[in-house]
Formats: C-alpha cells, sequence, structure tokens
C-alpha cells in the first residue's frame, strides 16, 4: 500500500479531535441506556429471563456486520459528516423504541418483545454508521503523528459518556417508571443528536479533497469488498481484529461471576474487580496516547509494539486469572485484574490507532470499506465473546462438577486467543514491511 500523505492545511487540532471526541461520548450516552440500563429493568423490573436482554445485545453486534456497507457508501458519496449525523438520528431513534418497547412488555409481553428486537436492531445500525463514517474522518483528518493519542481521546470520551450518563440517569430515573425511562431516553438521544451535529459542523472534508468517481464508474459493493479482502494487510488486520476482540469480549460477562464463586465475593465486592479493570484499560489508554505520540518517530513509539506488547501482556495476566483459579483467595485477585485492564488498554487504543493509519495508507478509495471490515469483525468477536465465554463455564462446570476447572479453561482459551492475535499482528507488520520498503514505514500512528 502506498502511504498517502496529509495535507496540513486539513488536519485537525486537538480541539478538533476533541470535538469528534464527543461524537464517540454521545454514542456511547444511548448505547450504554440500552445495554445497561434497559438491560437490568427487563431482568429485575419485568422479571423476564436473563438470555433475553442477552440476545437483545448480541443483535445489535450481529446487526453491525453492515459496517463495509456503511463505509463503501461513504467512500462513493464522499460526505462522512452526513453519515455521522444520519447515523446518530438512527441511533437516537433506536434508543427511544427500545425505552418504548419496555411499557409494550409491560402491557402486551409478545409484541414489547418483538418490538424491542427491532429497536436494537436500529441501534445497531446507528452505531455502525455513525462509529464507521466517525472512524474515516479521523484517519483522513488527524496527523500520523496524533493518531494514538486521538485515538485515546475518542475511547476515554466514550467511556466518559457512560459514566455521565448512568451517573445522571441514577437520580433523575428515580422512582422508577416506564414513562420516566421514555422521557429520560429521549431527552439523553436529542442531546446525543444536539452534540453530534455541532461536533462535526465546519469539519467537512474541503470538497478539493474529495474525489467522487461518476456514478457509472463506481464498483459495486460486492466488487469493492472483494478488492479490499484480496490486499494483505487489510485482510490479516481483520483476522487480528477478529481474534483479538474475541478474548477481549470475553471476559466481561465472566470476571464478576469468577470473583464470586471462587474467591467467595460479596456483589459489592466482584463489582470493584471490574472497576479495577476499567480503570487499568484507562491507564493503559492514556499511556499509549502519551508515549506513543511523545515518541513518534522512535521504534519505542510503534504501533505495532504497542499492540503486541498489550496482547502478550493480557495473556499473562489472564495466566495469572488461570493461577487464582488453583490458588483461591491467596491470589492477588485485585492486583491482577488491573494488569489485566492495563494491558487490555494498552492493545485496544493502539489498536485503534492503527486501523485509522492502515485505512489512510491505503488510499482514499476505499478508506470507509477498510474501516467498515475491521469495524465489522470487531462486532462479530463482541456478539460472540461473552455468549461463548459464558456457555463455555457452563459446559465445563457441568461436566467437570468444578467451578475451578471452568473458569481456568475459559481463561486458558482466552490467554491462548491473545497470543495467537499477537502473531496475526506481527504477520501484519511483516505484510506492511515488504509492501512498504520506505523507512520509518511502520512509526506510530503510520501503520501497524
Amino acid at each position: 500500500m502506498a502511504t498517502h500523505a496529509l495535507d496540513r492545511t486539513q488536519a485537525l487540532g486537538w480541539g478538533g479531535i476533541v470535538r469528534l471526541g464527543l461524537v464517540q461520548a454521545a454514542i456511547g450516552a444511548v448505547v450504554v441506556l440500552a445495554t445497561s440500563t434497559i438491560n437490568r429493568i427487563m431482568v429485575v423490573e419485568l422479571a423476564l429471563p436473563a438470555v433475553l436482554p442477552g440476545l437483545l445485545v448480541a443483535l445489535h453486534y450481529a446487526v453491525q456486520m453492515v459496517r463495509p456497507r456503511f463505509g463503501h457508501g461513504s467512500d462513493v458519496g464522499g460526505r462522512l459528516p452526513v453519515w455521522i449525523v444520519g447515523g446518530m438520528a438512527v441511533l437516537a431513534l433506536g434508543g427511544v423504541g427500545a425505552a418504548a418497547s419496555v411499557q409494550l412488555i409491560a402491557g402486551s409481553g409478545v409484541w414489547g418483545i418483538v418490538a424491542a428486537f427491532v429497536a436494537f436492531a436500529v441501534i445497531g445500525l446507528g452505531v455502525g454508521a455513525c462509529g464507521t463514517s466517525l472512524l474515516v474522518l479521523l484517519a483522513q483528518r488527524v496527523e500520523p503523528a496524533r493518531r494514538a493519542a486521538a485515538a485515546t481521546i475518542t475511547w476515554v470520551m466514550m467511556i466518559a459518556g457512560f459514566v455521565v450518563t448512568t451517573a445522571v440517569v441514577s437520580h433523575v430515573l428515580t422512582p422508577y417508571s416506564a414513562h420516566r425511562l421514555l422521557t429520560v431516553t429521549l431527552t439523553v438521544a436529542l442531546v446525543a443528536l444536539g452534540v453530534t451535529v455541532l461536533s462535526v459542523w465546519g469539519l467537512v472534508v474541503p470538497r478539493a479533497s474529495v474525489v467522487a468517481p461518476h456514478p457509472s464508474e463506481r464498483p459495486t459493493f460486492r466488487a469493492a469488498l472483494a478488492e479490499v479482502w484480496q490486499e494483505p494487510v487489510a485482510r490479516r488486520f481483520a483476522l487480528f481484529v477478529f481474534v483479538s476482540m474475541l478474548a477481549y469480549s470475553g471476559q466481561e460477562l465472566v470476571l464478576e461471576p469468577f470473583g464470586g464463586l471462587v474467591f467467595l465475593m460479596t456483589p459489592a465486592q466482584s463489582a470493584s474487580l471490574t472497576a479495577l479493570q476499567h480503570g487499568g484499560a484507562l491507564v493503559g489508554m492514556i499511556l499509549v496516547g502519551l508515549l506513543a505520540s511523545r515518541r513518534a518517530s522512535g521504534d519505542g513509539g510503534r504501533l505495532a509494539a504497542w499492540m503486541t506488547g498489550g496482547c502478550i501482556g493480557s495473556a499473562l495476566a489472564l495466566a495469572g486469572l488461570v493461577c487464582a483459579a488453583f490458588t483461591g483467595p491467596g491470589w492477588p485477585l485485585r492486583a491482577n485484574t488491573f494488569v489485566l485492564g492495563l494491558a487490555n488498554g494498552v492493545f485496544a487504543v493502539s489498536a485503534i490507532g492503527s486501523m485509522m493509519g492502515l485505512a489512510a495508507e491505503g488510499g482514499p478509495a476505499r478508506q470507509g470499506l477498510r474501516m467498515g471490515l475491521w469495524g465489522a469483525a470487531q462486532a462479530v468477536a463482541f456478539a460472540l465473546g461473552g455468549l461463548l465465554s459464558s456457555a463455555a463455564v457452563d459446559l465445563t462446570r457441568a461436566v467437570s462438577h468444578s467451578a475451578f476447572a471452568a473458569y481456568a479453561l475459559v481463561f486458558t482459551a482466552q490467554a491462548l486467543l491473545f497470543v495467537v492475535a499477537s502473531r496475526l499482528c506481527r504477520a501484519s507488520v511483516d505484510t506492511h514491511a515488504r509492501a512498504n520498503p520506505e523507512p520509518g514505514a511502520l512509526a506510530a500512528g503510520s501503520s501497524v
């Protein structure tokens, strides 16, 4: 792939990067209401089986397999801000629909459940359209040396969207009623849409830099996707994203039950494990954002090294949890969990920065499609990760009658996936180096 330099007159400053980070925060604000608050209400207040919200969350990830199609649409149309705002409008509609379905379930269960499935599918479509286009715009407008920091900013702001929304909603949703839930969700959706419009205002790519092909010359989606899949770097990086995110997402649903069953933790104590993991992830993300940007021209700042190190660190931390499963309360579980989060954060944010670099280097004609392909790989991995991990724990416990063995097996499998991901990352680096023999091709932010 040839490297495509960014015109400095079009490059985003830190203020512009933060503005786009606000879009990611808005996405997080709407999504967290559906995946956390509405999830809890279905299980607790409506006494529905826990598998129902689990299927709904998996659906919203599975629908995001259409991300490549959205990316292709932005490639041939070239109007990324329109795709971002349009995607957020769809996401807001889905979020409000999910809240309305709760009211329907209370009145007529079956139709309410049908409405919930439709709403979560719409949420997935909105996240796919808005999120993919946002990353493409960042890839186009952020200088290579700032991509690691830009990835950190957008990811941290998404988490901030989670935290602020849940904190505010926990107050305004008391006392709970289905009508109040709908009102709160509608308010959050409108605010998120307004923030998105204001954030992309004036950040439109100059017309001179957009070369949209004539309609008769535009390739079909299938032809364009086949062309991108033939690119060795794009294909191998998609496999890396899938395997690494499968391991990453598999931890979420098993860590707290592990603390409760093996370490006899109370719900509050096991919840603190999740807080420690997320805290470690934030530290890891900020670490990469600061050091990779500061040392962008040096070997130590290469995002490939950060990705590989993050994967190996995650594998070692998971190996520690395997030991914890057999050692029990004597193991330093809290420190182990923090290290796991730290390594997860290092790998995740460096992978996002690398996505931006690879999408930009491959040429403007396929930026959106590449980003969509990798986004789809991530979405499928997230849809499968928690489900497979939980199922593996249940199956192993049924066969072995041992919670210790069940969690040890699952953590071992996740560690092995991270080791495989580190090898796939290395393979992507080698492939990219052969295609780009010029010195410094693997510097931070430029590529993997």
